[in-house]
């Protein structure tokens, strides 16, 4: 069943919104500093393709605080929103909400990245 609900997020979202993870880890490549920032960026780009049988865990760092910050400032607002608009656009059908469900998920986690781990949790 997961298989087939990441097939359908695949079509349905799933690739605009990975390859919106990609472009953002891409664009924080350039600098060294932002090496580090763009590689979490690549890891969380294939949470974002393929969403179901995996959770993310949060943890605490002040480190992590203050990257979550700058990050908020630079890239999170804009990946957030569009995972949140597609959240809510999913969620308008009954057969959506499990989608919808993904994509709030991912709207919370472009708000704070780091010191997010993904865990998977499938059988």
């Amino acid at each position: 069943m997961n298989l087939l609900g990441n097939i359908i997020w695949f079509i349905f979202g799933g690739f605009v919104g990975g390859v919106s993870w990609l472009l953002a880890g891409m664009l924080w490549c350039v600098t060294i500093v932002g090496i580090p920032i763009g590689l979490q960026c690549f890891k969380l780009a294939g949470l974002s393709f393929w969403p179901f049988e995996k959770d993310v865990v949060y943890g605490t760092s002040s480190i992590s605080l203050l990257v979550n910050i700058i990050w908020l400032i630079v890239s999170g607002i804009p990946i957030a929103l569009g995972h949140f608009f597609s959240g809510v656009i999913l969620c308008i059908t009954i057969i959506g909400i499990p989608f919808g469900k993904q994509s709030f998920k991912l709207a919370r986690l472009a708000l704070m990245p780091f010191g997010a781990r993904v865990v998977y949790t499938g059988y």
